[in-house]
């Protein structure tokens, strides 16, 4: 934290001290010289770990939250509100429902139940679990791009679950999906927008037009790409996935991925707040102090954090969720950053890309190679080389149809198990597009370092 941070935190501490200045003065715990030597150590230890917050860090989906939820979620700590019950958290329960409503309100929908979660996996797991009472005996569909913990989480709930191929962009395919629908087994379909692996975004809009022709609930898992709702940048085909997600059953987004929140901070939203029966039960040693509706009671987990409701509601406060405001500006900047690197990289002689842009701010590439096999050998050694001049990216193994069928002529295309290492970058910070220069001298050093026989 810069130094005007901390001046604010300790400015807007005093004032959350005054309001109960009138209690009775008690000591805590004193912290001395041992205290503040481990938190050195704890300094020194938390060097091992990659620059994060930096911009040359453009590897995993790891975004520094904003300086403000760092702010608010220390400030509301000094209390440690725990939002399961209005007993625990007043002020924060009252904000998680002003933040909950801000998000609902960016996908369109004046009515909804909701709430934060720990992250998209519990949250995921809550919409399934719903979908598993109001269609009961049917199974979960997802594409083989979606999230793993979608074949889990069905596990655990005792559903059935249906992998759907996906096609060569990454997509759900859409003749596999409707086959699939034919069979009248499929009670839900699991609708990625932005998968974690290549953020490929699923046809949302052509998925609402089979559910008119068959009777199954549609789940919108934006865990990680639903904030891009609000870019003004997309391409036409992902424009119209992202604007018929107001008519889908429930939502996930998580708010600690391109929402600036430190972890956790997941959340889930229902179309119909009707489905909150399914919550109900009675806990009177938890919620003896009101007879409005508690959090707690439209949620399958118990505990959860105050604080990280009082630093997104904080956050939107200073950056709202408005098309063309700074925080869409952000995403901009970030879908733009990928579709400059994707440019690049189909025009450099070092590396292959796939054949379609990429839809959000996620890219991957292979090395030029005669084969998959020696392709991925030289990803991984470029991957270590460009960390070694501070450039951090990410390995992924995708299947080789994702690339031009004339990339590899000996590869069959339509096997699942033919895969290739690739590079991959995950541009989420809105400073990567100025940053693209030193992230793109970095790596064509690194692939003329370890691949001195590519053509220049």
């Amino acid at each position: 934290m810069s130094d005007d941070l901390f001046k604010i935190l300790n400015a807007a501490q005093q004032h959350l001290d005054a309001g109960s200045a009138d209690l009775p003065p008690y000591s805590a715990p004193p912290l001395g010289e041992s205290a503040s030597a481990i938190l050195h150590q704890v300094a020194d230890r938390l060097q091992d770990n990659y620059p994060y917050a930096h911009p040359l860090y453009a590897g995993q989906m790891l975004k520094p939250p904003h300086p403000i939820a760092r702010a608010a979620y220390a400030l509301a700590m000094s209390i440690n509100p725990n939002n399961h019950a209005l007993d625990g958290g007043r002020a924060s329960s009252a904000m998680e429902i002003e933040a909950v409503a801000a998000l609902a309100k960016m996908f369109h929908w004046p009515q909804h139940l909701g709430h934060l979660s720990s992250g998209g996996t519990f949250a995921n797991l809550e919409a399934l679990w719903v979908a598993g009472q109001l269609m009961p005996g049917t199974a979960i569909a997802a594409s083989d791009q979606a999230h793993y913990t979608h074949s889990r989480i069905s596990s655990v709930l005792g559903l059935p679950f249906v992998t759907v191929p996906s096609d060569d962009r990454g997509r759900m395919d859409l003749t596999a999906l409707e086959h699939l629908l034919a069979t009248q087994n499929i009670g839900t379909v699991v609708v990625t927008l932005g998968t974690t692996a290549i953020g490929s975004v699923d046809p949302l809009d052509q998925i609402l037009l089979l559910q008119k022709k068959y009777d199954f609930r549609i789940h919108v898992d934006a865990a990680y790409g639903g904030y891009f709702t609000l870019a003004s940048n997309l391409s036409p085909e992902t424009r119209a996935a992202f604007d018929a997600i107001p008519y889908a059953d429930s939502i996930v987004i998580d708010p600690h991925k391109h929402g600036l929140q430190p972890y956790g901070c997941g959340s889930i939203l229902f179309r119909d707040p009707a489905v909150g029966r399914f919550y109900k039960h009675d806990s009177p040693y938890t919620y003896f102090s009101s007879k409005d509706l508690h959090l707690g009671e439209i949620s399958l987990e118990c505990s959860r954090a105050g604080a990280s409701a009082v630093a997104l509601w904080a956050t939107q406060q200073l950056l709202p969720y408005t098309p063309g405001g700074v925080f869409a500006q952000g995403l901009e900047s970030s879908h733009a950053a990928a579709l400059e690197l994707h440019h690049r990289l189909t025009e450099s002689t070092h590396f292959l890309t796939p054949s379609s842009p990429p839809q959000l701010d996620i890219v991957f590439w292979a090395v030029n190679a005669p084969t998959p096999e020696t392709s991925s050998a030289l990803a991984q050694s470029i991957f270590d080389e460009a960390a070694k001049n501070d450039l951090h990216l990410a390995l992924a193994k995708l299947p080789v149809r994702f690339f031009p069928h004339n990339t590899w002529l000996d590869t069959p295309k339509n096997d699942s198990e033919n895969k290739v290492t690739c590079l991959r970058s995950v541009l989420m910070k809105p400073e990567h597009l100025l940053w693209l220069d030193h992230l793109w001298q970095r790596l064509q050093a690194a692939a003329v370092h370890e691949v001195a026989s590519i053509p220049q």
